[in-house]
């Protein structure tokens, strides 16, 4: 159990560089699932008092509930990480060291073991991170992984302000210029179905590319203009044919496929921009990313 390996780090620590740690708190994020892991929160508080609770009104995603806990941290440095088993709270010590020993705001783990998953969604999710990568609208464009140590202060500004919409990796190479990764080895999950199907692993992808600044739009842009360039030079060799080669030039394929091909760029271009206007839209009129609340709310409850 992850409670349990953590543990012993709440007593003082030496890591392997000698510098002092000690873990002083865990918080837990409630979403309200429907795995009753309210009742094992509760459990958990009453047993360990370094265990604080974080209750969330309904499920607001990952990236919220990781922040909902940032801003709720104390402490000097902050560490994210799930809750399935893959990620060592034995790591944090290397972590702490890379980030001490560098001067660094923010250390990723980087795994030297490939993703326990299958094939396919390893291969997607490579893909992903390297489109990511460079669309990333940042000088600090780093390998984004769930397991990080983040200096306490860059934690907490970043939940006051990050807004609805805003990727946490993304907001956080914002803002952290002193970026590093430590390898770390990752282990075999709990034996339990995976949260992401691949529909919400795609509707995760496209809610980071829009998160990702100008960048994707700026590729619309050059899209569009080397097309222009196509069509005028199909254009101008089309002209060439016909005044000087004597050739018949039959122009319904050819007119049809050209106005598919740049209203298929049209809507392409209008698409992304009014995803953009529209996440635009969502942080100007304050849609909140989180609410934190007393208690979990529970099904059935007498008012």
């Amino acid at each position: 159990m992850l409670v349990e390996e953590i543990l012993p780090l709440t007593l003082e620590q030496t890591t392997p560089n000698g510098h002092l740690f000690i873990v002083c708190e865990v918080l837990l994020v409630h979403d309200c699932g429907t795995d009753s892991s309210d009742k094992i929160i509760e459990n958990l508080c009453a047993e360990y008092k370094f265990i604080h609770p974080v209750w969330l009104t309904r499920n607001f995603g990952q990236h919220a509930a990781t922040l909902a806990g940032m801003a709720s941290a104390s402490c000097d440095w902050i560490v994210t990480m799930d809750e399935d088993g893959q990620q060592s709270p034995s790591d944090i010590c290397h972590m702490l060291d890379k980030a001490l020993d560098a001067s660094l705001q923010v250390v990723y783990a980087k795994s030297t073991t490939p993703p326990p998953h299958g094939w396919l969604r390893n291969m997607l999710s490579k893909t992903a991170k390297e489109i990511a990568l460079k669309l990333l609208d940042s000088p600090n464009a780093v390998q984004f992984n769930s397991f990080r140590l983040i200096d306490g202060e860059v934690g907490r500004i970043l939940a006051a302000y990050c807004g609805s919409g805003i990727y946490l990796d993304v907001a956080l190479s914002w803002i952290a210029g002193r970026i590093g990764y430590c390898p770390v080895v990752l282990r075999n999950e709990m034996e339990r179905p995976s949260g992401y199907s691949y529909i919400k692993l795609l509707a995760h992808f496209w809610h980071l590319i829009i998160a990702l600044g100008t960048r994707p739009l700026r590729f619309i842009t050059i899209m569009g203009l080397f097309s222009v360039a196509i069509a005028a030079s199909l254009a101008g060799y089309v002209i060439f044919l016909k005044m000087f080669g004597d050739i018949p030039i039959q122009g319904w394929t050819s007119l049809i496929i050209t106005l598919a091909f740049f209203s298929g760029c049209i809507l392409t271009a209008l698409g992304v921009i009014a995803e953009y206007l529209a996440l635009s839209l969502t942080i100007a009129m304050g849609k909140p990313l989180y609410m934190v609340s007393m208690k979990p709310t529970r099904s059935g409850s007498v008012i």
